[in-house]
């Protein structure tokens, strides 16, 4: 017998740990770049210092992470919201290519970019 195995728990695994991933570790990015450097509340670290901070194998690891699951997450909850939201489940192909397709190229693109720094 050929059982073929659905990939949802995968996705649903991905859903979930860009979530946490997401909810973790971006409010403190975007407080930090968003708010608290531009308006002098923290002292910003210098171009040097960023650059040397970027150029450790494990933090651009850490970042391709943060990016790839977040895209994920994204995926999984757009594809769900105009699957049940707005009740196209009928296009549910053409939605999951876009969709998990728009993670993908996202998640090349970041991988692409943290490379090339």
């Amino acid at each position: 017998m050929n059982h073929r195995r659905s990939p949802e728990p995968l996705l649903w695994m991905l859903f979930s740990s860009g979530g946490m991933v997401a909810a973790l570790m971006l409010p403190i990015l975007l407080f930090l770049f968003g708010i608290a450097f531009p308006l002098d509340w923290l002292t910003p670290p210098t171009h040097a210092h960023l650059h040397a901070v970027l150029s450790n194998p494990l933090t651009r690891l850490v970042l391709f992470g943060l990016s790839a699951l977040a895209l994920f997450h994204w995926a999984h909850r757009f594809r769900y919201t105009l699957y049940d939201g707005l009740q196209l489940k009928r296009y549910a192909v053409p939605i999951v290519i876009l969709c998990y397709g728009g993670a993908v190229v996202g998640s090349v693109l970041a991988a692409a970019l943290l490379l090339t720094l």
